[in-house]
């Protein structure tokens, strides 16, 4: 049994183990050569196993009798489209999935919105779920960033690995809870494009850097 396999099923239990997905809700997928591999149609994080993941092309053939789950459209689209998506999850998160309900933006109201790679997350049109139009719309929105919501649906967020898919998850609904618990209590002040700036400059020296990098500032 592969490495990915262990992982990707292990990444799909998290996700519902810490509440960002409940009963079939949800999926996940990987890179996996020139396709990919994906949760299994109506899988749950009791029923998924390494051996049930899907191994399909980005076209939309698959091996085996098991369907892929309904949104692998999604995912192909998005692993076409982004080169650097190696993991893609997929939740229906409370607060993620309530703000894309309000068919809105996740705004500047805090720097570590730059996490996802712009100065908002942005909200995809709603359409039919498991349909070629949703992986369209997803796609778009998700462009020059590594997460959007999905109106009237929930999120989708894709990383260079499991952890920080399973990160990028997590980020996303925990920024989505903090700006509504804000709305509840008053209107968010929304930090500038300055104040956004000078945030990103800082965002390429926060935390641990490579060895590489290290050297270089040493060096300056």
């Amino acid at each position: 049994m592969s490495t990915i396999r262990r992982q990707l099923a292990a990444l799909y239990k998290d996700v519902a183990a810490r509440g960002l997905n409940e009963g079939s809700s949800g999926n996940v997928s990987a890179r996996a050569g020139r396709g990919m591999l994906i949760t299994p149609t109506g899988c749950t994080a009791a029923t998924v196993t390494p051996k049930s993941l899907v191994t399909m092309g980005l076209d939309g053939t698959f091996k085996g009798r098991t369907r892929p789950s309904s949104e692998w459209e999604m995912h192909a689209a998005i692993y076409r489209a982004a080169p650097e998506a190696m993991v893609i999850v997929h939740t229906h998160s409370d607060h993620a999935t309530a703000l894309a309900c309000l068919n809105q933006p996740l705004p500047a109201f805090h720097y570590a919105v730059l996490a996802f790679g712009g100065a908002e997350v942005r909200v995809a049109p709603y359409v039919t779920f498991g349909t070629a139009a949703l992986a369209e719309a997803a796609t778009e929105a998700i462009a020059g960033r590594t997460a959007c919501l999905l109106a009237n649906h929930g999120m989708i967020c894709h990383g260079r690995n499991v952890a920080g898919a399973l990160a990028a998850a997590l980020l996303l609904e925990t920024l989505a809870r903090q700006y509504l618990i804000a709305r509840a209590a008053g209107t968010p002040r929304l930090l500038s494009e300055d104040e956004m700036a000078q945030a990103r400059l800082r965002f390429r020296s926060y935390g641990q850097q490579p060895e590489r990098d290290r050297k270089n500032d040493e060096q300056d």
